[in-house]
């Protein structure tokens, strides 16, 4: 099967909504540990106690590294939620899979990255979800630092914020998301799960997070 942007998306957002991995209350937001405030809660971890889910999240990533990736030597999964699917991934490509620390451990030979990395290997960066994109940048700097290549950062979900993707160009590193919260709003709007009439107050904060008040 190739890869199909629009019905991947579409059967992304309906398996995190099904989980009850993204949680949408446009009327009561959500507090991140930032201080932003949200109308949506995303925590694709839930996705992976559903069978179902997490085997149709393995094949669409899967599918979006054979499309837009096909080069990779290396999978490599942001800790922590970004490991469990990078490990499937790994395994079902037959590729060597490590791990990306958010910093270096304090003990022991104080690695950042788990598992064997040569230079020059062409890697993918496996993250579960991407919000600024900076957790996911710095892993993929790391991967860098260590002499190997990244081919870019695949995740599951990206909130689509306009920072993210600037940050991503600076950077110099491509990304793909399988489902986006554009994406995904049509679909919870077709399940009833949000009005219309939300949709311009829910886009309002992803254009600006931070100063988003509900």
């Amino acid at each position: 099967m190739s890869f199909q942007k629009t019905e991947i998306a579409t059967k992304i957002a309906e398996e995190l909504i099904a989980t009850k991995a993204v949680i949408l209350k446009p009327e009561d937001p959500f507090t991140w540990t930032s201080g932003w405030k949200s109308p949506i809660y995303c925590d694709n971890r839930k996705t992976l106690s559903f069978p179902k889910s997490r085997d149709e999240i393995s094949r669409c990533l899967l599918l979006a590294i054979q499309h837009f990736f096909p080069e990779c030597e290396v999978v490599a999964g942001v800790a922590t939620a970004g490991i469990p699917q990078a490990s499937i991934l790994a395994d079902r490509l037959n590729l060597p899979l490590i791990y990306v620390r958010d910093k270096a451990k304090a003990h022991g030979r104080e690695n950042k990255i788990e598992g064997e990395i040569k230079a020059g290997l062409k890697t993918v960066v496996v993250e579960d979800l991407i919000s600024t994109g900076g957790s996911s940048i710095k892993a993929a700097k790391a991967v860098i630092e260590s002499g190997a290549k990244v081919l870019g950062v695949l995740s599951t979900f990206s909130y689509g914020f306009p920072a993210a993707e600037e940050q991503f160009r600076d950077a110099d590193i491509q990304f793909v998301s399988l489902c986006t919260y554009q994406d995904l709003l049509p679909i919870a709007q077709a399940q009833d799960l949000i009005k219309g009439s939300d949709l311009p107050i829910l886009e309002s904060w992803r254009q600006s997070p931070g100063d988003w008040k509900g």
